[in-house]
């Protein structure tokens, strides 16, 4: 009669169930890491759209919101910037104070959707520009 010696090792079963749950929870961790990367780049470009929003308002309170009411809605291209940033200007006058209501609208495209970032700010009528004349 012959005696099976005990085994020694992982069965083939044992070892496929194991290679499984390996698979997948490497996948997991590289899907994870993959929206962490496309979430950081996305709030990259958050901040470069409100630095823009910054700047052109720079621009607005130096040239005086004026130029910017008689022209109505402006817009405009940043093309030194990847993706290229678009930026619109809307102002409103306000009874107050030669106060104007300005809200500037930095918007760009990643990857078929659209992203935008909006500043709403009040500015007096009186720009930088006419102040040094």
């Amino acid at each position: 009669m012959r005696t099976y010696k005990e085994k020694n090792g992982f069965t083939l079963v044992e070892t496929i169930v194991a290679t499984v749950v390996l698979s997948f929870s490497v996948l997991a961790l590289a899907a994870g890491a993959t929206r962490s990367m496309s979430n950081t780049r996305l709030n990259r470009q958050r901040e470069v759209a409100a630095a823009l929003a910054d700047l052109q308002l720079a621009m607005i309170d130096k040239m005086g919101v004026e130029e910017f009411i008689l022209m109505g809605q402006t817009e405009g291209v940043f093309e030194d910037y990847q993706p290229t940033y678009f930026w619109t200007v809307v102002t409103e006058s306000d009874i107050i104070d030669y106060l104007y209501q300005v809200r500037v609208i930095i918007s760009w495209t990643e990857r078929n959707r659209n992203y935008s970032v909006a500043v709403d700010t009040m500015l007096n009528g009186k720009g930088l520009l006419s102040q040094v004349q």
